[in-house]
């Protein structure tokens, strides 16, 4: 009898997410940065709406109240003492700019789009803290400021991959 080839062998893994966006495995945090970046980077949606790194012969799922992308804080660029731009940062220290036109409010969460709108990312508190001063409100109408612009905050329309419903 032939030994089963241990390069064809999938080995899974399971990760939660908590709502601060830090990952952990089997109740221990994940805290190395390089690791934490490639898992945003290589994530994807599986087609049941489930988040999946495949990395080598693992197959390594994430588990999340509503998304893993959760931003940990903003960092401004201010320019003629207005908004210029937004840059979003993640847990590993992955970042990237903020698309202002993906804005949208969901129940008390502020949410955007990331990775080439691609996935929802939730604005932790922080970073929803940082964002405060260049929100504004008018008939009850949210909006950015940035850019010389006013972008709308939309209201959300319920998620097609809302995971707190999956079971999963």
């Amino acid at each position: 009898m032939t030994p089963p080839n241990p390069k064809a062998m999938i080995r899974e893994y399971r990760y939660t997410v908590d709502r601060d966006g830090r990952i952990f495995h089997d109740g221990s945090e994940i805290i190395d940065p390089v690791v934490l970046r490639f898992f945003l980077l290589a994530m994807q949606h599986t087609e049941d709406g489930r988040y999946l790194v495949i990395c080598q012969n693992e197959r390594n799922w994430f588990e999340a109240p509503d998304t893993p992308f959760v931003v940990q804080r903003v960092q401004c660029r201010i320019e003629h003492d207005h908004l210029a731009a937004v840059e979003l940062h993640f847990v590993g220290d992955y970042h990237e700019t903020l698309d202002p036109g993906t804005l949208e409010t969901d129940g008390p969460y502020l949410y955007c789009r990331v990775r080439r709108r691609l996935f929802r990312a939730r604005l932790g508190r922080n970073a929803v803290q940082q964002l405060a001063p260049f929100l504004a409100e008018e008939g009850g109408e949210a909006a950015l400021l940035l850019g010389g612009h006013r972008w709308e905050v939309r209201q959300a329309e319920r998620p097609l991959l809302d995971r707190s419903t999956t079971g999963t």
